[in-house]
């Protein structure tokens, strides 16, 4: 065999590797879920906010440790939970908003939104489950809690209507743009839907990382991001810690940045402080 010959057999084999695999071509169009709708609605409403997001990493060695003691371990979505509801009752300018006569509203109380993952027919939905009286319930109440919500997602009122009322309701042309407008400035629905959102899309991937969650009908929402090790220098000596990216996004129109900065440190002391999460009396501070 000649050189040349060689050579041509040595290009064709080198094309045929690299020839894409045959396949069929095509897309998939199906309708747009009724969940999807909700959630499109809330966005759209949430966007006349003006958010003020700041990122900081937590050192949570300590709580981490204690959380994994406990059985069954706690969330800790649910102790995340617990030192924002402490951190925002002693801020409550953090998680103000205007009702419809322009006027500041601040609650006395902190009720959080908690986004749970939950089954449906039309696929995996990001269920908002209100916890009550965060700012005073303990890691263990708020960990079991949640993790009933995902065991039985139709047990809760919103679960409820995402079952039956959410799939015929959203075939209604600008039915939940309107009422997410309307909620957005009224009293008694963020009695219902609570001022402060945590979300932990942290709990999806691995390693550190921070998220921005898209606006929402929440003046405060905290987004959990990845855990990852750090090296840190204490009393001279170089340690490893586990080290939370955390998210917090504020509404400027009702609050300044000193407040602002003033809630995520004292946030970032209770959750680094807190070294008896699986307590009865919760976080310590």
């Amino acid at each position: 065999m000649c050189a040349a010959e060689a050579t041509d057999r040595s290009r064709e084999t080198s094309a045929a590797e690299d020839a894409v695999p045959a396949r069929e071509r095509g897309v998939t169009s199906r309708p747009f879920p009724s969940s999807r709708r909700l959630v499109t609605a809330a966005v759209r409403a949430g966007r006349r906010m003006v958010p003020m997001t700041g990122l900081f990493q937590v050192d949570l060695t300590t709580a981490r440790r204690t959380l994994a003691e406990t059985d069954p371990p706690l969330s800790l979505t649910a102790y995340v939970v617990a030192c924002v509801g402490r951190a925002a009752a002693a801020h409550p300018q953090v998680h103000a908003y205007r009702d419809w006569r322009g006027r500041l509203v601040e609650h006395h109380h902190v009720d959080i939104q908690v986004l749970i993952e939950v089954p449906t027919h039309q696929g995996p939905f990001g269920l908002v489950h209100v916890v009550r009286d965060a700012d005073i319930r303990s890691v263990v109440e708020i960990s079991a809690e949640i993790r009933a919500v995902k065991a039985h997602p139709s047990s809760t009122g919103n679960g409820r209507l995402l079952d039956t009322l959410a799939p015929t309701l959203g075939r209604v042309p600008g039915l939940y743009r309107g009422m997410y407008a309307v909620m957005s400035r009224s009293r008694r629905v963020h009695d219902m839907i609570g001022t402060v959102q945590v979300t932990g899309l942290g709990m999806f991937a691995g390693g550190g990382g921070f998220a921005i969650a898209p606006p929402s009908l929440a003046s405060l929402a905290v987004v959990v991001g990845g855990i990852s090790t750090s090296p840190v220098v204490v009393d001279g000596h170089i340690a490893t810690v586990e080290v939370l990216d955390l998210t917090v996004s504020i509404d400027h129109n009702v609050v300044d940045g000193a407040p602002a900065t003033r809630f995520a440190a004292d946030l970032r002391r209770i959750m680094q402080r807190a070294v008896r999460p699986a307590t009865a009396a919760g976080p310590a501070e």
